[in-house]
């Protein structure tokens, strides 16, 4: 009896292990919050709509496959001959056998070398191209988000599904698939190896493939539990950042440092005990993965060697050194790819839960979209005619209550009134930012949901009071295009209309709008370096660069959202003769927040509680004595104030 205490020692340990993990399995619970955060998405759907994005490269897939082949031949055959081998040297040793045994061992260590590399390279730039593809199609898709769908969604949030969750994509596609149809068969082919040497040795080592499995399936549990923390933590503290740090200067001005420095600290602690659980988790799995491969090794040693001393025989097979050594072998080449598809079958989950909340983004409706018969408008005049239009951003809280007033082409129309009255929204409904709910927008006599977005938008110019400036030069944020690589031939597309702008077209742009007296005062002129979000430039001047841009681009109709609400007095008595040439290229839209810049408009209309009260000239309008009247005497009140304290 005392011959079978090391094996009853071994199952012992690894009974009470496994005694241990199913306990933890039954009673740790995941949170309710943990839980209600399961992918809601078949991995069969997801599967389905990655192999998509697979197809136009199948070729590619295909060769890697038959590489494969050779790479696995080393794992099943390299323990045959290192048998043959050992048995060749126990017995009657000769040269020959030995150089061809070593020949064969080298052939195939080198095909598998090989083909792992052209593997790796092949994967590595399929998988990129597919997460460029798709990365391309996510980014097009955000585009192509409403105002109002942009609105509800953090910048953060749309980073990370763009950036983290298509890394985890990518290596899914570089890697993961491979891997595990590789361990697979290099799991089969293994056990087929060591069933062919003996059957015996083979049935001691599959007893562990119990163990094996029961590990797995805790080890999924709690991993799958710790990868939803750190990607819950990951988007938290992308979201986070992305908002504070667009929104830092308004910490510095109220000295909220510390605040937002412990809000830092502490999502950065939840991401670091998220990441932390997980390294707990696999430094557990794996050296329970280990423990098994010892013990494993300890049986072939004992049962082997015990055998090979008393010439043991199983079912006509005999155990000799060279089973014993290529069993050794085959156990090491059997238990790593069992420890790889665990954790590879992991990272695929995670995967798969970054391609949904990528897929689900993708699936997210556009709100504004063009009807199948919508039209191509190349020029309009710019005639704009509200009838009876209703809109509201919450359903039921009407922002605008049958507006309807007409715009002739050619005119400047100006809409005053209180904060929160609605003449913003009157303008972003006219370039179909957001969709209302009834009545009728015209141009030119045609509805503008019969008109494609891209086509409407194309002939309106917007001037807003926050200016957006991006990374660049002067020269890139007035064109709206990179700067131009001088060895690059720049050639006009109907997709890129841009390309030809020359430096005098822009030059010419901005002496239209007096933007060059400025421009010309800087050391590199257009190629002066804009910062994120013009941080180097004043408001006026950011302004400035606004018009030009406007004006290069050929507007039809002129949108300027009190845009002279944050410029200076000088800089304003700069763009007052500006703004009068503006009104000869087409029709103006002017949202008012100094009166002064709409003495001379064809049309006011006077905005109170999302309907229009009063409507005509500046004059006819102070002859009415109404609340425009009112408007103007409060600031001209404020203007004269402002005056006698600068006189002091």
């Amino acid at each position: 009896m005392h011959e079978y205490y090391p094996i009853l020692l071994v199952g012992a340990v690894i009974g009470t292990v496994s005694a241990v993990l199913i306990l933890a399995y039954v009673f740790i619970k995941d949170k309710k919050e943990e839980a209600e955060f399961e992918r809601s998405m078949k991995d069969s759907v997801i599967m389905k709509r990655l192999i998509s994005y697979a197809k136009p490269y199948w070729k590619q897939f295909l060769l890697v496959l038959i590489l494969m082949v050779f790479t696995i031949s080393y794992d099943i055959f390299s323990p045959l001959i290192v048998g043959k081998i050992e048995n060749l040297v126990a017995g009657d040793f000769t040269l020959p056998p030995l150089y061809r045994y070593v020949a064969a061992y080298a052939l195939i260590l080198v095909a598998s070398m090989g083909s792992t590399y052209a593997q790796a390279i092949i994967l590595q730039k399929v998988g990129q191209r597919i997460i460029s593809d798709m990365r391309e199609e996510l980014f097009w898709h955000i585009e192509a988000l409403s105002h109002a769908q942009l609105e509800k969604i953090p910048v953060g949030k749309l980073v990370t599904r763009a950036t983290n969750d298509t890394n985890a994509i990518s290596l899914m596609f570089n890697s993961l698939l491979l891997k595990l149809v590789k361990n697979t068969f290099v799991i089969i082919g293994i056990i087929a190896g060591m069933l062919f040497l003996n059957y015996e040795l083979t049935l001691m080592v599959l007893c562990f493939v119990p163990f094996i499995v029961l590990f797995t399936v805790v080890f999924q549990k709690f991993s799958r539990r710790a990868y939803r923390k750190v990607k819950d933590a990951t988007t938290d503290i992308n979201t986070w950042l992305s908002e504070n740090l667009s929104g830092i200067k308004v910490t510095q001005v109220f000295n909220r440092e510390e605040a937002k420095n412990q809000e830092f600290t502490a999502k950065s602690r939840a991401l670091g005990r998220a990441r932390g659980e997980q390294v707990v988790v696999f430094g557990i799995f794996r050296p329970l993965v280990y423990m098994l491969y010892i013990c494993s090794i300890l049986c072939l040693l004992y049962l082997g060697g015990k055998g090979y001393l008393n010439g043991t025989t199983f079912l006509g097979q005999t155990i000799t050194s060279g089973t014993i050594v290529s069993f050794y072998m085959y156990i090491s080449n059997f238990f790593n790819p069992i420890q790889e598809l665990a954790e590879q079958f992991n990272w695929l989950q995670s995967a798969f839960a970054s391609a949904e909340k990528v897929f689900s983004l993708l699936d997210l409706p556009l709100e504004m979209t063009d009807d199948e018969d919508a039209m191509e408008l190349s020029h309009i005049r710019g005639e704009i005619e509200f009838k009876d239009v209703w809109f509201a951003y919450v359903p039921g809280e009407w922002v605008l209550k049958g507006v309807s007033f007409h715009v002739n082409a050619g005119e400047t129309a100006a809409f005053v009134g209180a904060t929160g009255s609605g003449k913003t929204t009157i303008l972003s409904l006219l370039t179909r930012n957001y969709e209302f709910q009834k009545g009728e927008i015209l141009i030119d006599g045609i509805d503008i949901r019969k008109i494609k977005t891209s086509s409407l938008r194309r002939h309106f110019g917007q001037m807003l009071q926050d200016v957006f400036l991006f990374s660049g030069t002067i020269r890139s944020n007035i064109a709206l295009q990179n700067d131009p690589n001088p060895a690059a031939e720049q050639t006009e597309t109907p997709e890129n209309p841009n390309n030809c702008i020359s430096d005098e077209q822009i030059m010419e742009a901005c002496r239209y709008v007096n933007a060059d007296s400025f421009i010309n005062r800087l050391e590199h002129g257009l190629d002066e370096e804009v910062r994120e979000r013009g941080s180097n430039f004043s408001a006026g001047q950011r302004q400035l660069l606004s018009f030009a841009r406007t004006i290069l681009h050929h507007p039809s109709v002129m949108i300027l959202d009190e845009a002279t609400a944050n410029i200076d007095t000088e800089t304003e008595l700069l763009i007052q003769n500006s703004l009068e040439r503006m009104r000869s290229i087409g029709t103006m839209l002017i949202v008012a927040h100094r009166l002064s810049t709409i003495r001379n408009a064809d049309r006011i209309f006077v905005i109170d509680h999302g309907g229009i009260i009063e409507r005509g000239t500046h004059q006819e309008l102070i002859e009415q004595q109404g609340r425009y009247y009112e408007l103007y005497l409060l600031q001209e009140h404020k203007e004269n104030l402002t005056k006698r304290m600068q006189a002091l």
